[in-house]
């Protein structure tokens, strides 16, 4: 009996991890498509299993295009100016569209993996990524910012740490998150 539990355990490991991650696509794939889908389906008659997916892939590519137009320019400009007008969603705007650019902008920001010893006396050591190098602002100096993700979940936290204590690691940054948000549990390649 322990032997028939020990091997169903070890299907669900093997199937687990799969079947979460199919289904968590799966879901973001419906919900796209149900909402751009279900008003085609509802105003047009047009039932086509995708057609939300695919609207909206065109429709986002359409707008990044326009975007980089000196037609748009003005427009992009003016928005960007009202919302840093706006107080509270001056703050909510500039940190997501920060966040954004951080992962997939022209200025990538988690692009240098470092391991930084947090605790001399216990030798504790800590994975993260230098965020920016010059702190002189703050009036740190020597001094950079490195950020802390946190594993199992898209939080971090950010230390300002001393230059020195701060070693750059040898390996791709989609490795070393993809390690840190695991937990350490994924093997770095």
């Amino acid at each position: 009996m322990k032997r028939l539990f020990k091997y169903f355990l070890q299907g669900l490991i093997l199937l687990g991890p799969l079947a979460v991650t199919l289904y968590s696509v799966y879901l973001m794939f419906t919900y796209a498509d149900r909402l751009i889908g279900d008003p085609l389906k509802e105003y047009y008659k047009l039932d086509i299993p995708g057609v939300g997916i695919v609207t909206l892939f065109i429709s986002l590519t359409l707008l990044g295009l326009i975007g980089q137009t000196i037609i748009a320019r003005p427009f992009i400009y003016f928005t960007k100016r009202l919302l840093a007008r706006t107080p509270l969603l001056n703050v909510i705007y500039t940190s997501i569209q920060d966040l954004f650019t951080a992962f997939v902008g022209k200025e990538k920001k988690f692009n240098v993996p470092v391991i930084v010893c947090m605790n001399k006396e216990n030798d504790l050591w800590k994975l993260g990524f230098v965020t920016e190098r010059n702190l002189e602002e703050f009036g740190l100096h020597d001094m950079v910012a490195v950020y802390f993700p946190q594993s199992y979940a898209f939080s971090g936290v950010l230390y300002f740490v001393p230059e020195k204590s701060v070693k750059t690691v040898d390996l791709s940054p989609s490795e070393v998150m993809k390690f840190i948000v695991s937990g350490g549990v994924t093997k770095v390649n």
